[in-house]
């Protein structure tokens, strides 16, 4: 369970001079660590951009204090978006709603919708109320690599390039979080996180799951993301402890992320179980690629994790980081 930590005030004054200077921010949420930049300030949104080396097209969510500022950035709210507002406001779950007048397309990816968010974590909290406006916030890392979840993520990612990192310690969920969009009269999940599909129907009734043609672009939505640098395999629990031992017979160094401890004894493995509840293993999972991308291994193989709505982000995360993978090898652009 991560601490809920609050900035110090020169820790927010810098923070929040930083923002007004038109500069980055990483500062914690619930879920994982923001990259932030004034949400209507255009050149700090272009920092945002070149800093994780991520496609202008790829949509920023904008971080607010409270839904009562919601029409400043969508010029409609719909009933289910409401609801779902007063259910898991603040926390885990991002909005995307019809943009209103004057929002920068940096912010949009150049779309005709918006997503936003109020964030739990009380430091986040802190910076955005002190600010006083949205702060428009990928994660902090990389464009497609692992998210940070500790202050040490961001640092090892950009160094001295942000001025600024805001250290909350852990991050609670330790995922992103879900996206739903409320758009023309529907209700559609676009990215599973840690409020679920039946938490979300038992909200607003009729929510559809999955993006379709017309759905719009949203953070963490191309096919390969979330990847470590180690080549990444997920494999079926029948097959995964043969496979280990017999990339370990050939002598090869390997990472392993399952859901027990290992049958056997493996030379050259790195093996880490991450358990079987799937909030803990969710919480911990992007520290322990994390480890496994640092342990000189040739690859990584992942357990793959059971068929239960309560698993399907960390099964959208897994899969989308394989899938990097896969392109590398075919040659293919993510």
């Amino acid at each position: 369970m991560a601490k809920a930590i609050r900035a110090t005030q020169i820790e927010l004054d810098s923070a929040v001079q930083a923002l007004r200077d038109g500069d980055v921010v990483a500062f914690p949420t619930e879920t994982v660590y923001g990259l932030g930049a004034n949400a209507q300030h255009a050149s700090a949104l272009q920092k945002i951009y070149t800093l994780k080396g991520r496609p202008t097209t790829h949509p920023l969510i904008v971080h607010l204090d409270s839904a009562r500022f919601l029409h400043r950035w969508a010029r409609e709210v719909p009933t289910a978006a409401q609801r779902l507002a007063e259910r898991f406001w603040p926390g885990p779950l991002t909005l995307v709603l019809p943009k209103a007048d004057g929002v920068l397309d940096l912010v949009t990816g150049g779309q005709d919708s918006i997503a936003l968010r109020v964030p739990a974590h009380p430091m986040a909290q802190q910076l955005l109320t002190a600010f006083g406006g949205g702060i428009a916030a990928p994660s902090a890392n990389r464009y497609g690599h692992v998210s940070a979840t500790r202050a040490e993520h961001v640092r090892e990612e950009f160094g001295v390039a942000v001025r600024v990192v805001l250290d909350g310690g852990e991050c609670k969920v330790g995922l992103e979080s879900t996206i739903v969009a409320c758009l023309d009269g529907s209700v559609r999940l676009l990215r599973p996180g840690a409020i679920t599909l039946s938490q979300l129907r038992e909200a607003v009734g009729e929510v559809h799951s999955g993006a379709v043609a017309d759905s719009p672009r949203t953070p963490g939505s191309t096919r390969a993301h979330y990847a470590p640098s180690t080549p990444l395999r997920l494999v079926a629990e029948g097959q995964f402890e043969r496979e280990v031992a017999l990339l370990a017979a050939a002598g090869q160094r390997i990472g392993v992320l399952a859901q027990r401890p290992p049958l056997g004894s493996y030379p050259h493995v790195t093996w880490i179980n991450g358990g079987s509840r799937p909030d803990a293993y969710g919480h911990d999972l992007y520290a322990h690629l994390r480890t496994l991308d640092h342990a000189g291994a040739s690859c990584l193989l992942v357990q793959e994790v059971p068929r239960d709505e309560r698993w399907d982000a960390i099964r959208d995360r897994l899969t989308r980081a394989a899938a990097a993978t896969l392109d590398s090898e075919t040659g293919e652009m993510p």
